[in-house]
């Protein structure tokens, strides 16, 4: 049965008033509970039983939820996206910080949200790497099958999540209610379709489509994450077309210009262009973001492609100068040691996802 008729305003709407009753409960708890959270920041997998019997109730039973199988998971699906990742994942990533991420600013309800983290405007690298590191922890192969190690990343980032709407709802004091609740189901959906149909967007326009079959099944890997992150994935797209409209509905309600997005964004390029040691190179980043998001985003955003660059030529830039791949084969392992070491030489320690710990006084 088609989900088109779900991408109306009606049932949006509503979805902009729901969270995750589940993550919320647990977070009410571990905000009072800093020794939980420094147990779950400790592990390697997720907790077994016998593992979380001195955690608040709530959270035995947050962690509960993530050893029941989603009935939906394709194994052949799982596998083909991951085989893809492992392939392509350096191309992926660039998608993530040169058009996903720019594109969520531009949805005014959402960047407001995203705005009242100061981490994500004074410590835009180190966000911007625990965002890469939930990517290639959700793909890491295995995930969903026999491996938990990328089920506990999404579940501490579902946790970060609760610990966002927490802190928003208790102590900002200008959230307004037209923007719904902070980190809705409206906007983990909008936020999922970035990171999934956006990305695939990115990469036709370097001509690396990868097919709608590798498409599909990206999208159902992406169903199984949002199964995982608390998202009513009753209303997450089964194939193309229903990804498109989706995505259409959203742009279309959220797109405008904002104070907020203004502010991320040039967050954002000032960290690339602080960060690229070849200024030359540093001088394209704003053109670089702009040809991925196209007229309507970039004017929404005040970004402007200064200078023309080609497919081939963008392609050639990602490729040799934020990627090491020379002309050897990419592989999953590749790619995330490459990342590591990327970290080490920046921040002289590897980036970990971690739940906030709330002092006690």
């Amino acid at each position: 049965m088609s989900k088109l008729k779900l991408y109306q305003n009606e049932h949006l709407d509503k979805l902009r008033l729901q969270a995750d009753d589940l993550a919320d409960a647990s977070v009410a708890d571990l905000v009072l509970d800093p020794e939980a959270c420094k147990f779950i920041n400790s592990l390697s997998t997720l907790p077994q039983n016998q593992d979380w019997t001195h955690l608040p109730r709530t959270v035995q039973k947050y962690f509960q939820s993530f050893a029941l199988q989603a009935e939906f998971a394709d194994k052949q699906k799982i596998i083909m996206a991951q085989d893809y990742f492992s392939k392509e994942g350096h191309y992926y990533l660039s998608m993530l910080g040169f058009y996903s991420l720019p594109y969520c600013y531009a949805f005014g309800d959402g960047a407001e949200v995203l705005v009242r983290s100061k981490r994500i405007t004074d410590e835009v690298g180190k966000r911007l790497s625990e965002t890469a590191l939930f990517l290639l922890d959700s793909f890491r192969p295995d995930t969903f099958l026999s491996d938990d190690r990328g089920l506990l990343s999404i579940a501490k980032v579902r946790l970060i999540h609760a610990f966002s709407r927490y802190f928003i709802l208790k102590y900002t004091k200008d959230w307004k209610e037209e923007w719904g609740k902070p980190i809705n189901q409206e906007d983990l959906l909008g936020t999922n379709l970035a990171f999934s149909l956006v990305v695939m967007r990115g990469l036709e326009k370097l001509n690396r489509f990868p097919g709608k079959e590798t498409y599909e099944a990206i999208l159902h890997y992406w169903k199984l994450i949002a199964y995982y992150l608390g998202i009513d994935v009753n209303y997450w797209p089964e194939n193309a077309k229903e990804a498109f409209e989706l995505e259409k509905s959203i742009r279309i309600r959220h797109i405008r210009s904002s104070e907020a997005g203004q502010k991320l964004i040039r967050s954002l390029l000032n960290f690339y262009q602080d960060d690229i040691p070849d200024k030359n190179l540093s001088q394209l980043v704003e053109s670089l973001v702009s040809f991925f998001l196209g007229r309507e985003v970039s004017d929404t955003l005040g970004v402007k492609q200064k200078v023309n660059l080609p497919k081939d030529a963008v392609s050639l830039l990602l490729r040799f100068n934020f990627w090491k791949e020379g002309s050897s084969k990419m592989s999953y392992q590749k790619i995330r040691s490459q990342f590591i070491q990327r970290q080490k030489d920046k921040f002289e320690e590897v980036i970990q996802l971690s739940v906030p710990i709330v002092k006690r006084s």
